[in-house]
């Protein structure tokens, strides 16, 4: 804890003399540069969003959810995983621990390794879906751009991208202070300083802590497994170098300790499991954003540095007996460049966007996975056994290691460009990127240990011969992937700011990668190879998995109408998916899973928003999202699941919301009250499609007291007390489930001054 400290208290005195120094050196230059009323005109907060867009998000050819700083606080939304449902066809299930940051758009999503949706924070690309899920204090906007991005934001975000924008120091100066207590001793917390120190330059540091105690019990020793402590830091400034030049840099620092894994077993309805669960991470990132404006271009340049350092610890059978616990501990830093130009021609009837992306990513993972006695004697020796009882074996010890490290350096680069013409009321885009990606793994699988043979002769035991085991296997796997991915678009605006209408056909890509958590079933098979039992699998083949392709096709409609008093957005699409990856579990009594392509999979859909201004005091915004995905040809070896819906991806998400605002006494103070239902499913749990959770809503609802500079607010979740399950998942061919939280009560205030 004194070293988290002493880092923080680091980070804010080097920042603060940064700060200083900046001022001091561009006072005089300011000075005689600006004229006498610039000095209370700041720039427009730049955001990622806007450094690829050539229009207002309405006006471009994309299914687009914006939630603004207001909507965030009523909804309680810290995290990305807030908004779940609120978007339509957006589902992110919260299960496991913050590591299992899945996300579901249209039928897709990725449970482990890539991501399918990109994520950018104050316009750092977030590369490893393992540090999505964090909480995230003062968010100034929430964009969701649904369908493939890929042309632009480049690899992982085939089904979409949220860019997060927080608070600037440029738009707002003072303090800010956060905090709510809940059910389930749920604290969280934050603070945020804002300061302009001068007219040109801005600087901002917030702090935030969550934590609860949890809700869920594993009955094996009496616990709560759900518990959670998280910490986080984050600085930011902006400084306003001339009238043409913009600098801002963001640096952020999350410090995670949480319990885990509220897994119950389906034979028995509990939750009950013996060995210790935690994951433990710790995470930076760091994001200066250069920005210069031109006579009729703008050049912006995005320079990014990322590290992760986590540890997942996990009772991999999740029973209350001994088999076998996994280790993953991983450290991971990524560089990131983009460089972004656009500009228009003539008189801006033609606008184009291109830009240069590069990325290098170093991974070091280390994952054993420990056999103990239950796992030996059931796992191993009985199978040994079996097939000749008249030489048993019995291991020398009660527990081993599986050992396997892994290397994993990756990087890429890419060239992108779009294009954009307008034509009396039609606009006409098209877009094309080329995309480099080369991704080594080196591996070290190794085991030592060993066993004795004995010889049953007459019902007598003796002993026969000692067996030492010593596997160390070594090797190198190399990947390259290039692909060229498309877009093209046709919008058309109507007259009187009524909105528009569009059609978009785009291309989307995921990268493939390694499965890494494969090793320890291909140890073990080698293993047991020795013994003369067990299949040999091809390391080449089994640890790899080839990238996702997808085409989308979408029309959709952004319309304004009633003068702005209600607001509607709607899409639908086709989406043709190649090598669809899909997370599976090998037959049998593995420690593994699996990353695996489909071979074709399609999905169509529809979605709709509204907002509507139905008096002055009454609102209402709803949503709704439905997705039909199947599998179009996928044999796996054993089965055939050609025309079976894919799994975990809900097939429908809805999203209903109340407002109404009672003025009491003087202006500035009113109550507002809030209510509104959350629903998802029918959500199939396996390729087999014989379990599924049935659609289920949530009911919530708050009253928050406004007054002038401060709010208070009680909320409640789930208050009708639905039950239901979140995720699934099988080991050693036993089948587990992970309940959705009960009713939720909390009390929060925010404050500013």
């Amino acid at each position: 804890m004194l070293t988290i400290v002493s880092s923080f208290a680091a980070m804010i005195k080097r920042c603060l003399i940064l700060s200083s120094l900046l001022v001091h050196a561009h006072a005089a230059v300011w000075a005689d540069e600006a004229p006498a009323d610039s000095l209370s005109t700041t720039l427009e907060e730049v955001s990622v969003t806007a450094l690829k867009r050539l229009n207002p998000v309405m006006q471009e050819p994309e299914a687009v959810s914006i939630l603004t700083e207001a909507e965030l606080e009523r909804l309680g939304a810290r995290t990305i995983r807030g908004v779940s449902d609120v978007v339509p066809n957006f589902y992110m299930p919260e299960y496991g621990s913050r590591i299992t940051s899945t996300i579901y758009v249209r039928g897709i999503g990725a449970r482990m390794d890539n991501p399918s949706v990109g994520l950018n924070v104050d316009n750092v690309p977030y590369l490893n879906k393992d540090a999505y899920d964090f909480d995230v204090a003062d968010i100034a906007m929430v964009e969701m751009l649904r369908g493939p991005q890929s042309t632009l934001y480049g690899r992982n975000t085939m089904a979409g991208v949220i860019n997060i924008t927080t608070l600037s120091p440029m738009r707002y100066q003072g303090w800010k202070v956060f905090g709510e207590f809940a059910s389930g001793t749920s604290i969280k917390g934050s603070v945020g300083w804002y300061h302009k120190f001068a007219p040109y330059f801005g600087f901002s540091v917030t702090a935030d802590y969550s934590g609860r105690n949890g809700s869920f019990v594993n009955l094996y020793n009496g616990e709560k497994v759900d518990h959670e402590r998280n910490w986080a830091l984050r600085t930011k400034q902006h400084w306003n170098v001339s009238h043409d030049l913009t600098l801002r840099n963001v640096a952020s620092a999350g410090f995670l300790r949480q319990g885990g894994y509220p897994y119950e077993y389906v034979g028995t309805g509990e939750i009950s499991y013996n060995d210790t669960c935690f994951y433990r991470r710790f995470t930076f990132a760091d994001g200066l954003t250069a920005s210069y404006r031109g006579n009729r271009y703008e050049l912006t340049s995005i320079t990014s540095v990322q590290h992760i350092d986590d540890n997942m610890t996990l009772d991999q059978d999740f029973l209350p007996e001994s088999f076998f616990t996994l280790t993953q501990k991983k450290k991971e830093t990524s560089i990131t460049e983009d460089l972004v130009i656009k500009g228009d021609v003539g008189e801006r009837k033609y606008h184009w966007l291109a830009g240069v992306f590069a990325f290098y990513k170093h991974l070091d993972m280390d994952a054993p996975v420990t056999f103990k006695d239950k796992g030996i004697a059931d796992l191993i020796e009985s199978h040994r056994n079996s097939a000749n009882p008249s030489y048993p074996i019995e291991w020398n010890s009660r527990s081993f290691p599986l050992n396997s490290t892994f290397t994993v350096p990756t990087w890429g680069v890419a060239a992108y460009h779009e294009s954009e013409l307008h034509v009396a009321n039609w606009t006409f885009s098209a877009g094309l990127r080329v995309d480099y990606e080369r991704s080594v793994l080196n591996y070290r699988s190794y085991c030592d240990t060993g066993y004795a043979i004995f010889h049953l002769d007459d019902g007598n035991r003796l002993p026969y011969h000692d067996v030492s085991i010593d596997i160390d296997d070594t090797g190198s796997i190399a990947r390259d992937f290039v692909t060229l991915l498309p877009q093209i678009a046709a919008t058309y605006t109507f007259d009187s700011n009524l909105g528009n209408v569009y059609g978009k056909i785009s291309k989307g890509y995921k990268a493939g990668g390694f499965n890494t958590q494969m090793f320890s079933d291909v140890l073990q098979q080698r293993l047991m190879g020795i013994m003369g039992i067990g299949a040999q699998y091809d390391v080449d083949e089994i640890v790899s998995f080839k990238p996702e392709q997808s085409w989308n096709f979408e029309i959709g409609s952004h319309l304004n109408l009633m003068d702005g008093k209600l607001t509607m957005e709607l899409a639908a699409f086709y989406i043709d998916c190649r090598d669809q990856q899909l997370t599976m579990f090998p037959d049998g009594t593995t420690t593994g899973r699996i990353m695996t392509n489909a071979g074709k999979t399609r999905s169509f859909g529809g979605e709709i928003s509204v907002n509507a201004t139905l008096t002055s005091r009454l609102s209402f915004t709803g949503s709704y999202g439905y997705t039909n995905a199947k599998f179009r040809k996928f044999f796996n070896g054993i089965n055939d699941f050609k025309g079976k819906t894919l799994p975990y991806a809900p097939q429908n998400t809805l999203f209903l919301q109340g407002l109404w605002r009672q003025p009491i006494g003087s202006a500035g103070t009113e109550l507002l009250f809030d209510v509104n239902l959350r629903g998802a499913g029918k959500i199939y749990w396996n390729e087999e499609n014989d379990m599924a959770q049935n659609f289920y809503a949530t009911l919530g609802a708050s009253a928050t007291l406004g007054l002038d500079n401060m709010e208070f607010q009680v909320w409640g979740r789930n208050l009708t007390g639905t039950k239901y399950h979140t995720f699934y998942f099988m080991s050693m061919g036993n089948e587990f489930l992970q309940r959705g939280r009960g009713v939720e009560i909390g009390l929060a205030a925010r404050l500013r001054f």
